[in-house]
């Protein structure tokens, strides 16, 4: 049969238009059922992404400069798969549960490259590199050193990933068929589908460029990721000053300021703030700002002027924990077998002490989650009333029409879904208690609060494409509720926000299937297998590497140079450490030190008042006033750490090259090959890496020379204090 566009019309011209204008410049207003969808290339390119996705990331998170690879790789990547396959596979048609199929129905359309998008997002775990539940496993196993089997495990994943569909589902009613839920972040998704399914007529197409720049990001890693690492970061600073612990703080881009630091390394670029290809310029500058303000204006006052916290004691740049001298904390003295804090070891060691550096991130996302809030009720509260009132009493638009055409989703599959995940859930925190150490009440109270939050959270993310981050707000409750039980906290951190952030993300997936007119039923059972089978992949290499890499986490057992430092599952173990080991009220409250910095969360909500009554008193400057998004501004710094002052200099500088400069003076090639290569050295780089490891470091295979021994800023982890001894740093 033919594919023929189908173009739905009503009964006048606003009937066929979305009422936001972003859309109805992006989306069509065509539809072509006859699309096949459910093809044999659909779902083979689809597993297969979705599991190389999950191995791929799950993988590399482990390593010192994580990579993720995202969905936009897969989308460009699966383009001249799909063509290939429609030329080569066999036309003949049988029959199959009573239907006919063919193993090649025709030529690769859009609809199945959607459904294979999908695929992929479930594979990438939404931009987290890998499920975050994994990190409960992780510092279980090579932290606190204690047991959690596979199949505990492997629950734990799968209940968090898919608790967050079910909440989905119960919401997509209210954000995703209105017309003014308009999720700006899929419109992307949109617009670069649209683009790579174009007639080319042209010498290079984006097939061609994509397989160009695949094959030079896949052959440079081999110098970065094996044969000379130290251009992961080149601190030339470090060099010129081999015995100054100042100056090696100011010039590593690792552990320091990073001063003068570059890095020729494209995994150090994207590591942990993604491809800064896909960031508009406006995020971009604002990341900038909050950047220079902290790490360049605030953080050196602090530590080299005022001494804030007793800063000299401790390194400038550290995720680490100490005691009162400046020693890393022992963490493990102060767990006893119960997997609980032991008061009378904690008594003895003291209380815990942070960099100024780490002290001073938790200020700002305190202060993040409360600009949040007041920036996004004045900027956008009018706005977002009015759209969701619109949601309700507006006319359907022609997109929600012509999927009218497909069969919905019955509510009680969803049903069905949560009330399974949530019984699973509880069997964990009553048969395996001891494992999770997260009660049944517990279970409940962040189920209760997912649902709570999932659609406010959803209506801002639909309207304003900003997500609030409710992670810390979750562990300062469960760290007050019931302290001292570590492995509860980050549970009750996974079940509640994470739940509702993966709700936000399938949300997103569906408005993508609804702008490109996908079956509703057909999205359900895409995701919901991706999210198995991502969840699957995810604990499988986990728990491969966490039983065969010797000293995996293990920072100061590793060899030099080893890349198996876990920069993720740290932070997310201190992170357990100070929220639900020790607690807050014995760092950020009356028994800490840091209880000032609760202060933050008044500064934060009245930023943006200062902001939003600036842009009132001077109307002529107003519109350069609104592009200040203190909630960027402020939690810019937020993956520090994990991240570093390289990853965040290097990201800003390519962001602004092809974002401001190229989008400005060559917008036709911006507009035809930023995305392509965007994915294309992703790939490179993540294929170069697995092999790497495969065919050389699992082998044995080192090369041991000056390129290959880090840095060279050994130095900048010390203190600058007087007299404080810390083992490989001078004594001042």
């Amino acid at each position: 049969m033919p594919a023929m566009a189908v173009e739905h019309h009503g009964g006048g011209e606003d009937d066929d238009e979305s009422p936001v204008e972003q859309v109805r410049l992006t989306v069509p207003t065509t539809d072509d059922p006859s699309l096949p969808i459910w093809t044999f290339r659909m779902w083979t390119i689809g597993l297969v992404s979705c599991a190389m996705l999950s191995f791929i990331n799950q993988f590399f998170s482990y390593r010192t400069e994580p990579i993720t690879i995202t969905q936009i790789t897969i989308q460009v990547a699966a383009l001249p798969i799909g063509h290939f396959m429609a030329r080569v596979l066999p036309e003949k048609k049988f029959v199959v549960f009573g239907r006919e199929c063919s193993l090649n129905p025709g030529p690769f359309n859009v609809k199945e490259h959607v459904l294979i998008s999908i695929f992929a997002n479930a594979g990438a775990a939404f931009g987290n590199g890998g499920a975050y539940a994994v990190s409960i496993i992780n510092i279980i196993k090579a932290f606190y050193k204690r047991n959690i089997s596979f199949f505990t495990g492997l629950l734990l994943i799968i209940t968090t990933q898919v608790l967050g569909y079910g909440w989905a589902g119960l919401m997509r009613k209210y954000v995703v068929e209105p017309a003014h839920m308009w999720w700006p972040q899929s419109l992307v998704q949109v617009s670069l589908l649209r683009a790579l399914h174009e007639k080319e007529n042209r010498r290079m197409t984006r097939a061609k460029f994509f397989l160009i720049a695949l094959i030079c990001s896949f052959a440079w890693y081999a110098v970065p990721g094996y044969l000379f690492p130290t251009l992961t970061a080149v601190s030339w600073v470090c060099w010129v000053f081999p015995r100054s612990i100042t100056m090696q703080q100011i010039g590593s881009g690792m552990i320091g300021l990073g001063i003068g630091s570059v890095t020729f390394d494209w995994a150090t670029v994207v590591s942990f703030l993604g491809s800064p290809l896909v960031y508009p310029f406006f995020a971009i500058a604002n990341v900038w700002v909050g950047f220079v303000l902290f790490v360049y204006v605030m953080l050196p006052v602090a530590y080299w002027a005022l001494n804030l916290y007793q800063a000299s004691l401790f390194p400038l740049f550290s995720n680490d924990l100490f005691d009162h001298s400046g020693q890393i904390y022992n963490i493990s003295a102060i767990v006893n077998d119960k997997f609980e804090i032991d008061m009378d070891a904690y008594a003895r060691q003291g209380k815990i002490h942070l960099s100024l550096f780490f002290a001073v991130t938790y200020g700002l996302g305190f202060a993040t989650i409360a600009s949040t809030l007041s920036h996004v009720a004045l900027f956008y509260g009018k706005e977002m009333y009015h759209r969701f009132r619109m949601a309700y009493k507006g006319k359907p638009d022609v997109h929600t029409r012509l999927m009218s055409r497909y069969e919905d989703i019955p509510n009680w599959w969803f049903y069905g879904l949560l009330a399974v995940t949530v019984a699973v859930s509880m069997v964990l925190c009553t048969v395996f208690k001891d494992e999770v150490q997260l009660p049944w009440w517990g279970l409940v109270l962040a189920c209760a609060l997912a649902f709570f939050f999932t659609l406010p959270i959803s209506v801002i993310t639909a309207t304003t494409n900003t997500t609030p981050g409710l992670n810390i707000i979750t562990e300062y409750l469960m760290g007050l509720v019931m302290p001292g039980k570590p492995i509860a906290n980050v549970c009750f951190k996974v079940y509640g926000y994470m739940s509702m952030n993966q709700a936000v993300s399938f949300l997103t997936d569906f408005k993508l299937g609804h702008y490109m007119k996908i079956p509703p039923r057909s999205m359900f059972l895409v995701q919901f297998i991706g999210t198995i089978v991502a969840a699957t992949v995810n604990m499988s290499v986990a728990w491969w590497l966490l039983t065969t890499v010797p000293h995996i986490c293990e920072n100061d057992l590793l060899p030099v140079g080893s890349p198996w430092k876990c920069p993720n599952s740290h932070v997310f173990f201190d992170a357990s450490v100070i929220w639900g080991l020790v607690g807050p009220r014995r760092i950020f409250g009356p028994l800490g030190y840091y209880g000032a910095l609760n202060w933050f969360f008044l500064g934060g909500l009245a930023g943006p008042v200062v902001v939003w009554l600036l842009a009132k008193a001077l109307p002529a400057h107003a519109g350069w006033i609104r592009l200040i998004n203190l909630p960027v501004v402020l939690g810019a710094t937020a993956n520090m750490p994990p991240a570093s002052t390289i990853n965040y200099t290097s990201w800003c500088f390519v962001g602004a090259v092809f974002n401001f400069f190229v989008f400005r003076r060559h917008k036709g090639w911006w507009q035809r090959y930023n995305y392509v290569l965007s994915a294309a050295l992703d790939a490179g780089v993540a294929i170069m890496g697995v092999l790497i490891f495969f065919c050389l470091s699992s082998e044995g295979y080192q090369i041991d020379w000056w390129g290959t021994m880090g840095e060279h800023c050994d130095l900048a982890v010390c203190p600058t204090a007087k007299g404080v001894m810390v083992d490989g740093c001078p004594v001042l």
